[in-house]
């Protein structure tokens, strides 16, 4: 690897929030049990992920660019706001604790999903 991908970094650093956003909604609910939320992100970004593209073609809808772009400088700026709002959401927990937030993990994994196909997209588009 000669130099490293954007929207690999960008997917990344999103998995790493969304880590801690499953771990902070695990630990401040005891009600919740404490595997769901983990395998609420899983199964919600490996839907996204592998659904999504055959959910545009049947829709006939244009492939999408990656999230970042050497073309365009703000996508860079822009996309930043995925991992962003996925700390953001992971600290919800830990000021209202003992709620359900299987909701903001699902929404997070998604997300997550979202920038994990953009890496997939500029890796094909680059090899």
């Amino acid at each position: 690897m000669k130099r490293l991908e954007p929207n690999l970094l960008l997917a990344v650093s999103t998995g790493f929030a969304l880590i801690l956003l499953v771990m902070t909604a695990s630990f401040s609910s005891p009600s919740v049990p404490l595997l769901r939320n983990a395998l609420l992100a899983v199964i919600s970004a490996g839907g996204f992920v592998l659904l999504n593209p055959a959910l545009q073609r049947m829709m006939k809808r244009p492939d999408r660019p990656p999230m970042i772009n050497r073309d365009a400088a703000n996508t860079a700026v822009w996309s930043a706001l995925f991992p962003l709002g996925v700390l953001v959401a992971a600290a919800i927990p830990l000021v209202w604790p003992g709620g359900d937030y299987g909701l903001l993990v699902i929404i997070a994994a998604v997300w997550f999903g979202a920038t994990a196909e953009s890496a997939l997209r500029a890796r094909r588009q680059a090899g």
